[in-house]
Order: C-alpha cells, then sequence, then structure tokens
C-alpha cells in the first residue's frame, strides 16, 4: 500500500507562484514515476506534469511549459511542482498521483492523493 498527501495549496493572485509537495509513504518502491493532474469545477481531470526517476525523465502538458517544475527529493520521499507565472485558468484541484512510468491518463496511475485546491484570482 502507498499513501500520497499533497499540500502546498492556497489562492495566490495572478504572476504568483506556489510550490506543492506530494509526500509518499508505505511501499514507496513499488513507484518508480509521479505525475500531478488538476481538475477545475466542471471539466475533467487533466494531466500537468510527470517524472520518472529510472531513467530520467519528465514531462509537461503544453499549457504550463516554462512555467512548472517538477522535482523530486528521494530522501523525503517527496514530489514538488513549482508553480510560477500563475494564470486564473490554473484554478483547480491538483491531484497527485504514482505509477510504474510516466503515464497521461489518469486510469493508468495506482495510486493517488486527496487533492489541494489552487486559486488564481485575476
Amino acid at each position: 500500500q502507498v499513501q500520497l498527501v499533497e499540500s502546498g495549496g492556497g489562492s495566490v493572485q495572478a504572476g504568483g507562484s506556489l510550490r506543492l509537495s506530494c509526500a509518499a509513504s508505505g511501499r514507496t518502491f513499488s513507484i518508480a514515476a509521479m505525475g500531478w493532474f488538476r481538475q477545475a469545477p466542471g471539466k475533467e481531470r487533466e494531466f500537468v506534469a510527470a517524472i520518472r526517476w529510472s531513467p530520467s525523465r519528465t514531462s509537461y502538458t503544453d499549457s504550463v511549459k516554462g512555467r512548472f517544475t517538477i522535482s523530486r527529493d528521494n530522501a523525503k520521499n517527496t514530489v514538488y511542482l513549482q508553480m510560477n507565472s500563475l494564470k486564473p485558468e490554473d484554478t483547480a484541484v491538483y491531484y497527485c498521483a504514482g505509477g510504474t512510468t510516466i503515464y497521461y491518463t489518469t486510469k493508468d496511475y495506482r495510486f493517488w492523493g486527496q487533492g489541494t485546491q489552487v486559486t488564481v484570482s485575476s
């Protein structure tokens, strides 16, 4: 069993920054990649970014490239999403997911956190 807990969400004005954290516990050896998804009201949950540790790789959806950075601290079993130059359209609940490699759909990740709210005002 793997548990994922997100933190770091909050409210920020457009152009501001937030850093989300996803802490993993339990049988973390079951995870070789982690991703971030987001879901806005009335919309489908969508892929944001992901990281795989071996071989090393990161991936981002086009709308966040150049603004968001995903990283990993293996000593803390934590993955981060640094979010800069935030826009109102980034407003959503952000979810952390874990799996065996980088996937782009929700159905392919085995483990999920409960989400953290990010609100960006204009």
